[in-house]
């Protein structure tokens, strides 16, 4: 084991929709030399492995096979999926105790991770089970994060470019708080190529768009049942920042600390990602009023940790 060259791997844990439509845009990312597939459905696992492996000859990733939870102590990134699916008319904080167990039953199994092994929960409610695995994982606090709301802050970005006419990439800023229904768009800092957002739309405009933010992901699950395509693309780009030491700031589910006032919860902040996961939290000049909103964010999801 100590001559073998170690290459990139990336372990996904959960092969439901969301972690087989990541590992499929990872694949053809070329993110890593191997994705490595772990869920409790074994038949469920080897069907995604094989379909999976018969795309290897259109991109560069090198295997895609399955494995097991004590597999994950030898990679670079760990991607968590696994959990009860959000149902029509349910929050994602309905979830909470269920995902609860399975999120616990998981960390235990893994074992000791390799010391510079990094972990990106996307289980929903995402930010309780970022917190979670955070008390349960043998990995400083920074190399485990959340999905937060990255996401949201995704579609936010999309629906402002079909508004104005631009290109989304063009369009800056953040949804913070919750990855939920107390999350929040801190309209003071957003921008699109240096214009304030506030001279580009009426509040009334803003205020539709930051509902029709929040609500995207009921009216897919409606559609559709499950939401797995964006979140999927959204990752990579997540495993992107810290495979490549990138720097990029980006919401996701991690404590606040200092910068904004907050402890004791991870909730979604804008973060700089690189090879150590969060290597810091963003401090943005958010108004009062911002301030007061990602304080009740965080607040009612501490309301919620307790009871689990």
């Amino acid at each position: 084991m100590k001559n073998e060259l170690r290459k990139t791997r990336i372990a996904v844990v959960g092969t439901g929709m969301v972690g087989s439509s990541f590992a499929y845009a990872a694949m053809i990312k070329g993110l890593a030399a191997e994705l490595i597939m772990v869920d409790v459905d074994e038949e469920r696992e080897a069907g995604e492995v094989m379909d999976l492996s018969d795309g290897l000859i259109g991109t560069e990733t090198g295997n895609v096979r399955g494995g097991h939870l004590t597999d994950c102590r030898n990679v670079d990134v760990i991607v968590i999926t696994a959990g009860v699916a959000q149902k029509p008319g349910e929050t994602r904080l309905d979830l909470v105790k269920k995902n609860a167990k399975i999120m616990k039953g998981i960390v235990k199994q893994m074992g000791k991770l390799r010391s510079d092994t990094v972990v990106i929960i996307v289980s929903n409610p995402v930010d309780i089970m970022t917190v979670i695995a955070r008390k349960h994982m043998n990995l400083p606090a920074g190399q485990i994060f959340g999905s937060g709301t990255s996401l949201d802050t995704s579609r936010l970005r999309y629906m402002i470019s079909e508004k104005l006419g631009v290109n989304l990439h063009n369009v800056h800023g953040y949804v913070m708080g919750e990855h939920g229904d107390s999350e929040f768009v801190p309209w003071s800092i957003a921008n699109v190529s240096g214009r304030p957002m506030k001279k580009l739309l009426t509040a009334n405009q803003m205020k539709k768009l930051e509902l029709k933010t929040m609500r995207a992901a009921y009216e897919i699950i409606q559609r559709k049942h499950a939401t797995y395509y964006g979140i999927g693309v959204v990752v990579t780009e997540l495993v992107e920042a810290v495979l490549h030491d990138r720097k990029s700031v980006i919401p996701v589910s991690t404590e606040p600390g200092s910068a904004y006032g907050i402890k004791g919860i991870c909730i979604g902040v804008p973060a700089v990602l690189g090879r150590r996961g969060v290597e810091s939290v963003w401090k943005l000049d958010l108004t009062k009023p911002e301030m007061a909103k990602l304080k009740k964010s965080a607040n009612i999801l501490k309301g919620y940790l307790k009871g689990v």
